[in-house]
């Protein structure tokens, strides 16, 4: 008979006895997950990579902003300013300062505030509509951000079209990664929620390819190309997402019985989905008890979840990851690479995002999750190390202008490669795909919206003053930065239980079973603690 530690912890709490019998029970099947019977269809695999491109509209915004903001047409009709010290018409004394303009990084800042109310917003709609129909607004947003940006003729243009774009990336990477999670059989979870963060290194890189070819072509207008194509992806997103079936999950969170149990068959490639089924029903059951998701998400059984949902994406962010991905040409502009070299070498880096998610998916669920963070963490910490060092050594403080040499440049992008490529297999994708797992059904989209709206309000900072730290803070912003990968990878060492293989409906017992979190978990649980006591 298959039973879920899950169902027990979530349905009987009516009383304190049947807690106390359920606790008895619960403690003979929390040692080993149920194990639910699947295969790996055509159909589950279809429908996660159709999903998980919405990672491609956040991927191209990610990668078009920062290079069209390096476009010398784009910055002398929108940013003059700015052109005028970067094109030597008012020179800057100090390379460091040359793109420094709050203006200037607000075009890129200002989507990820829309993108945090959209995030927010998204719970509600998720949990009454389903991840289908939220998936579906985000991508309409996206279309009409995108059309409006590439026919701005002036700045508030821009940044209305930014807003809605920002709409469109906040409905998404709210509902996507739950979906994935959900259609997934537990044995690929992780690999088949990665195909979003993969999709999302390839908008990048798609959008650095576009910079560059199209930085040459229509007269200095080619920037209104690289903005609006961005509708492209979104208008596939949309269309793909009305012919995807709503998980299993949420037909049964919204009474649809007998169609989840329908689609589970059909994603599971196996009648004999009763066990899955039930304890679906048993999470859907302690869902409908939640009157408020955001005040339970608080609870302190919920904590555990709560501080990963939180730490995160808040470590994803300040990795520096994005200030290469924003900023990956003004970056190449500040150290010395000229206008076309700069945008080659962000498609170059560009191109290492996706083959190492790639990698990353290959691995994620042989080796698990801690692995790839701890590895990645090390990986990224030396290159930042050797990227401080090499800029520091050539720029100093005062950041005179000067050209570098052939081999030097090599050098600075093979690093930065090195370092994406950690990034790519490592933060990258788990930062989406740890919070998407560990939330039990009743407060799945009130948390992921937490994980959604602190990774834009952390983006937010970091593309709002880049500019300007670099200005002030010149090669010791990679030192910076470094120090905060230090203390992600001890967060993870210590705190992160590895949840490769373990059903959605059996997390619960990983945190219960973690040497720190499940002390934690104990002192909430009186009966238990008196249960386990009367053994001893």
């Amino acid at each position: 008979m298959f039973r879920s530690s899950h169902y027990n912890a979530n349905v009987f709490f009516t009383s304190p006895k049947l807690v106390a019998e359920d606790i008895i029970t619960q403690q003979k099947f929390m040692e080993v997950p149920i194990k639910y019977p699947a295969k790996l269809t055509l159909r589950v695999v279809l429908t996660c990579i159709m999903a998980a491109t919405g990672g491609l509209i956040f991927g191209y915004d990610h990668g078009v902003s920062g290079g069209v903001t390096s476009m010398d047409s784009f910055l002398k009709k929108f940013f003059p300013s700015v052109y005028e010290k970067e094109s030597n018409v008012k020179p800057s004394s100090n390379q460091y300062c040359k793109f420094n303009s709050q203006i200037l990084t607000l075009f890129t800042s200002s989507l990820y505030l829309s993108a945090l109310a959209a995030g927010l917003g998204a719970s509600s709609i998720t949990r009454m509509l389903g991840r289908r129909a939220t998936m579906i607004m985000g991508g309409i947003f996206f279309v009409a951000g995108a059309l409006l940006n590439g026919l701005a003729v002036s700045i508030w243009m821009l940044i209305v079209g930014r807003l809605l774009l920002g709409f469109g990336i906040g409905c998404a990477n709210q509902s996507v990664p739950i979906y994935v999670s959900e259609m997934a059989p537990y044995k690929y979870r992780g690999a088949l929620n990665m195909c979003f963060q993969l999709s999302i290194t390839i908008g990048i890189f798609v959008a650095n390819l576009f910079n560059y070819y199209f930085s040459k072509i229509l007269n200095g207008q080619g920037w209104r190309l690289s903005l609006g194509l961005g509708a492209v992806p979104a208008f596939i997103f949309v269309i793909g997402s009305f012919c995807l079936p709503d998980s299993p999950s949420s037909l049964v969170e919204r009474g649809l019985h007998e169609d989840a149990k329908r689609e589970l068959v059909k994603i599971r490639g196996t009648t004999e989905v009763d066990a899955e089924f039930r304890d679906i029903l048993a999470a859907s059951e302690a869902s409908q008890n939640v009157k408020h998701p955001w005040r339970t998400l608080m609870d302190r059984k919920y904590r555990p979840q709560l501080v990963f949902a939180i730490c995160i994406p808040f470590f994803q962010q300040f990795t520096g990851l994005n200030v290469i991905t924003f900023y990956a040409p003004i970056l190449f502009r500040t150290i010395g690479f000229g206008s076309g070299a700069s945008l080659m070498s962000a498609v170059i880096i560009g191109s290492f995002k996706p083959v190492s998610t790639l990698v990353s998916i290959l691995l994620v669920d042989k080796f698990g999750r801690r692995t790839l963070f701890l590895e990645g963490g090390a990986q990224m910490l030396i290159c930042q190390i050797i990227m401080t060092i090499a800029i520091a050594v050539t720029f100093g403080t005062n950041g005179n202008p000067g050209t570098l040499p052939k081999w030097y440049a090599i050098v600075v992008v093979g690093i930065i490669c090195v370092y994406v490529s950690g990034f790519a297999w490592s933060w990258g994708p788990l930062g989406w795909l740890i919070p998407s797992e560990i939330f039990p059904l009743e407060i799945r989209p009130a948390a992921q919206s937490i994980t959604v709206g602190v990774n834009m309000i952390s983006t937010f900072f970091i593309a709002q003053f880049f500019t300007s730290m670099l200005c002030h803070m010149k090669f010791g912003l990679f030192i910076f930065f470094g120090c905060f990968v230090v203390i992600m990878t001890l967060f993870i060492y210590k705190l992160l239980p590895e949840t490769k293989g373990i059903p959605l409906e059996e997390m619960s017992m990983v945190w219960q079973k973690h040497p720190i979190w499940g002390k934690f978990l104990e002192s909430d649980n009186p009966i238990q603690n008196d249960k386990m006591n009367s053994k001893c």
